[in-house]
């Protein structure tokens, strides 16, 4: 049945590839018959799909996965597509007879479509789920917080076709009675059990498909003991390790190292897929507001340079990335002076070292402008945490908890913490800890959709600020 199902969804990929590109020569060329350049393109792109789909996962299981995901998955893939057959084509020297205008519909009207259907379907298996159609009977085994929060999570997303419907509780204190009581998250009542032989016949007689390990690591005999009970059953056995007490992010996971299995505990919560789609982005976005700011760019230079006596731009090294220290540029907004070495210094209110237009350039943030510089040179990030004196490093990374993993990712040019009112001076301790806690939140929440958010709210409200001084 799989089998067919798969081979009906590649069908389905093909047919909306070649449908997209007839609607868009109809609406190009206005008719849907043949140009020289589209069948071969087509053909080869069709190819494509049919070889580089399966390689991202497209046609694996949904069960249990976002369709956010699942739509950013499609949507890449579909763009490796595009890209290859148009190497293809460059490679063969028939690119030039593309039309750019036909390729541009052909390929939003096939990438939708690809998503779209996918997005339907899951609707459709979403509503029959609810129904109590098509889902999948879980056991789980473990006790305490992290068991009872799968519990919830299982009855706060049905759409993902997931039931418990038993739970093997080992050690339990006090003993649960077996075969009764049920937990107060579930929709239906869930059997616990405190003895593995009842646990496994109920499993084996309510015909459940699948038992997750909701354990420690410390629980290694009871994880052996239950492998061992279904190891010749036809039932998934999932491992959920319950690791929050190690793990540096909620969102630390599994990875593949060197072909094993290996669970992130301290590291960056960011993939290195991601990290590449984010550093993409921001040279992208910082190029375009360079551009765009040329101008504004070229007015403030002039008015620093007549303010007072210096340069336009003041240097100062930070740490990025791995703690590696590069130059960050702001426009210059103080008298240039001079300050004992190793000791900085910040900026208070009504500073006498800020000149007038300082003072300006400061509180309406212009001033960070010239650090989309950084961000082009891979130094910076336009999101992320903002980067703090090596001074201020040396310091806080000492008496601040988790300090230094705010430099996993790159520091940006504005974060989670400043969008929030953490920005400015931090001459108390509890300011600077606020600070790092909604930097950590961001890394272990990162997404694009967070990113934009932080944007938007940098540019509608975030330029002008009290504590900007």
């Amino acid at each position: 049945m799989r089998e067919i199902q798969g081979f009906l969804t590649r069908l389905s990929d093909v047919a909306i590839v070649f449908a997209a590109a007839a609607l868009a020569s109809q609406i190009r060329f206005a008719d849907a018959g043949p140009h020289d350049f589209i069948a071969p393109f087509v053909l080869l792109t069709a190819a494509c799909v049919l070889v580089l789909f399966p390689a991202f996962g497209v046609y694996d299981s949904w069960r249990g996965r976002a369709k956010r995901m699942l739509a950013g998955q499609v949507a890449l893939a579909w763009l490796v597509v595009q890209a290859c057959a148009l190497t293809a084509m460059f490679t063969l020297r028939e690119i030039e007879y593309v039309s750019r205008l036909w390729f541009v519909y052909w390929c939003a009207l096939a990438g939708a479509s690809l998503i779209g259907y996918r997005l339907a379907a899951h609707a459709v298996l979403a509503r029959l789920r609810h129904a109590g159609i098509n889902v999948r009977r879980v056991a789980i085994v473990g006790a305490g917080a992290h068991c009872e929060a799968i519990l919830r999570r299982i009855e706060a997303a049905p759409a993902m076709g997931f039931r418990a419907a038993a739970v093997y509780a080992p050690h339990a204190r006090p003993p649960v009675a077996a075969n009764v009581g049920a937990t107060a998250v579930a929709s239906e009542p869930v059997r616990r059990f405190d003895d593995l032989d009842a646990f496994a016949r109920h499993v084996r007689s309510d015909d459940l498909h699948e038992v997750w390990l909701a354990l420690p690591l410390s629980e290694e005999r009871t994880i052996l003991h239950v492998v061992a009970e279904f190891r010749d059953d036809l039932v998934n056995i999932r491992f959920m390790p319950d690791v929050r007490s190690l793990a540096l992010f909620d969102s630390s996971g599994v990875i593949d190292l060197l072909g094993v299995p290996a669970i992130n505990l301290v590291a960056s919560p960011l993939s290195p897929s991601a990290l590449l789609a984010k550093d993409v982005f921001d040279r992208l976005f910082a190029a375009c507001a360079l551009i765009g700011l040329a101008p504004l760019l070229a007015a403030i230079a002039v008015a620093v340079k007549l303010s007072s006596p210096g340069p336009v731009l003041f240097k100062q090294k930070r740490k990025g990335a791995d703690g590696r220290v590069f130059t960050m540029y702001k426009f210059r907004s103080m008298r240039v002076h001079t300050e004992a070495p190793g000791v900085l210094q910040q900026a208070v209110r009504h500073d006498p070292r800020v000149t007038k237009l300082g003072a300006f350039l400061r509180h309406t943030s212009l001033d960070e402008l010239p650090q989309f510089i950084n961000v082009l040179r891979g130094d910076m990030s336009v999101v992320g945490p903002r980067p703090h004196a090596l001074e201020h490093d040396d310091l806080y990374r000492k008496v601040v908890a988790g300090y230094i993993h705010r430099y996993r990712i790159k520091p940006g040019i504005t974060g989670w913490a400043q969008i929030n009112g953490y920005r400015g001076e931090t001459d108390r301790l509890e300011k600077m800890e606020r600070r790092v806690a909604h930097d950590l939140y961001y890394l272990g929440n990162w997404s694009f959709g967070l990113d934009l958010r932080i944007i938007a709210t940098t540019i509608v409200k975030g330029f002008v600020h009290s504590n900007a001084y």
